[in-house]
């Protein structure tokens, strides 16, 4: 059963590590506490709670752009994000000068606390200090 879980996250995640649509959306509703009925509520039935639920498991990779309008408005985050995590639009390649990479605001969209970042801050200091 432990392997099946992890070949199930390692497939949720392009070759470049990032988290798939499906996954990323699942964060963000659950640190937005609410629930896919409440979702489905809010949205007006615009996005379903089981047709969520198939997009957050990455059974459906590419929901509408309608859709993601929707959770993009409801989440309050950036719809053009949720198009590129969809394949609808490729990202940017350049960079604004003194732009740095986009990883930066990993967790932008999550609501934490100053001592959940320093915490995260703490780890990824630890995690580099491993590599040297």
């Amino acid at each position: 059963m432990a392997e099946t879980k992890e070949r199930d996250s390692a497939t949720t995640e392009s070759s470049t590590g990032e988290i798939s649509l499906g996954k990323y959306l699942a964060s963000i509703r659950k640190d937005r506490k609410l629930s896919l009925r409440a979702v489905e509520e809010r949205t007006k039935k615009q996005v379903s709670n089981a047709y969520l639920s198939q997009i957050e498991n990455d059974q459906i990779k590419q929901p509408s752009p309608n859709t993601l309008n929707a959770l993009a408005e409801l989440y309050e985050i950036s719809l053009e994000k949720l198009m590129v995590k969809a394949g609808y639009i490729t990202p940017s390649s350049k960079r604004k000068s003194g732009e740095r990479h986009g990883r930066v605001a990993t967790f932008a969209e999550h609501n934490l606390t100053p001592e959940e970042e320093q915490e995260l801050m703490d780890y990824l200091e630890f995690m580099r200090s491993r590599k040297k």
